[in-house]
């Protein structure tokens, strides 16, 4: 029977210790076309998947749907094999991220007010102590080598939308299921607009220039580090560091990350159900392989922490422990998930180029 040398062939290019080009495609491919016919099979293709997705040596089981999944997501032409040609125009793209990614670590909203201040997370529902990120997020800080460190701060006006004391400066919709008369913290109202805006009430917090907005002291601050500000309009509330609540506007995230090339995000910091967990949707929607810290976050309610952490699941996201944080930035622990989502990311990239929607890039 016919076998690839065990040696795991695409280590050398882990960790940028060798530069993945066309070249190096090239070679990945003869080295795994077994019998030398120019196209890789599902069984030679299975043997690539294996030695691509492992933990520091240790092939992830995947299963025989699975592969099937990747093959049909690279096949341009669905004849159930890829031909070089193939390989070299879609496979590249797929095999470069997984080898060597470009990381983005994005801290959500690690400020005085969510951990001491008017918003204290352990005043919340599930009473989780927010400064019990910072240990883990400064741990990951000093052992792992980014390509770009954001901070994200919520950064509201005085009269913003969401706090409960500016609640009577917008008409309500009183016969909205959703509103509670009085309101209180926490309380989920509508206001008539326009725009009709659902909106839950929170105190007043992270108000632009205050101590409460300021990026906690304890939290190590990277030098190149990015600040990225959100819920600066008063009458919609931003969760996402991507998007405001309704999707009016965005912010500068998308551009930053392009400029810097990233194709991996991950996420930290607080409220695990509200703001990292809403930037952690709209990162995969912008087709950013997605990470969350999970003992680097803390949460509001812990109902809606384990809602949060099922959904980005669901999307593709990977849910990790700081520990794993290094070998998954430096390409030793190869996900499957990860893996998939850079190949959908793929298939669907050919497909805007096939409709016209976006131009070809050598």
């Amino acid at each position: 029977m016919l076998s690839a040398d065990r040696d795991n062939f695409l280590e050398k290019y882990v960790d940028r210790k060798s530069d993945f080009d066309k070249r190096s495609c090239s070679e990945c491919f003869r080295h795994y076309d077994l019998d030398r016919d120019g196209v890789l099979k599902q069984t030679e293709f299975d043997g690539l998947l294996t030695d691509l997705f492992c933990d520091g040596g240790q092939p992830y089981t995947i299963t025989s749907q699975v592969l099937s999944q990747f093959m049909d997501l690279l096949d341009i032409d669905k004849d159930g094999k890829i031909n070089k040609k193939e390989f070299m125009e879609n496979s590249f793209y797929w095999l470069k991220q997984i080898l060597q990614p470009v990381s983005a670590l994005v801290i959500v909203d690690v400020q005085n007010d969510f951990l001491d201040g008017s918003l204290s997370l352990r005043n919340c529902p599930a009473g989780q102590d927010g400064n019990g990120v910072i240990p883990a997020i400064n741990s990951v800080l000093d052992t792992v080598t980014f390509d770009l460190v954001v901070y994200t701060r919520d950064w509201h006006p005085a009269d913003h939308i969401s706090f409960i004391e500016n609640v009577d400066k917008r008409p309500l919709q009183t016969n909205s299921h959703k509103t509670q008369m009085p309101p209180k913290v926490l309380d989920t109202v509508v206001f008539e607009g326009p725009p009709v805006t659902e909106q839950k009430l929170w105190p007043s917090h992270c108000v632009q220039g205050s101590w409460g907005a300021k990026i906690h002291p304890d939290l190590k601050f990277v030098e190149g580090g990015v600040i990225v500000d959100k819920g600066m309009r008063s009458d919609v509330d931003s969760y996402s560091a991507f998007w405001d609540n309704n999707k009016l506007a965005e912010t500068d995230l998308v551009r930053i990350l392009s400029k810097h090339k990233v194709t991996d995000v991950y996420l930290c910091g607080v409220a695990y159900d509200v703001c990292v967990g809403s930037t952690g949707l709209h990162a995969l929607e912008h087709g950013y392989r997605t990470v969350l810290i999970e003992d680097a976050a803390r949460g509001v309610n812990l109902d809606d922490i384990s809602n949060m952490r099922k959904t980005l699941q669901e999307k593709g996201a990977v849910i990790t422990n700081s520990c794993k944080v290094k070998d998954l930035v430096e390409g030793v622990d190869r996900q499957v998930a990860l893996g998939y989502q850079t190949a959908k990311n793929v298939a669907l990239a050919r497909s805007m180029v096939k409709e016209g929607v976006v131009k070809k890039t050598e």
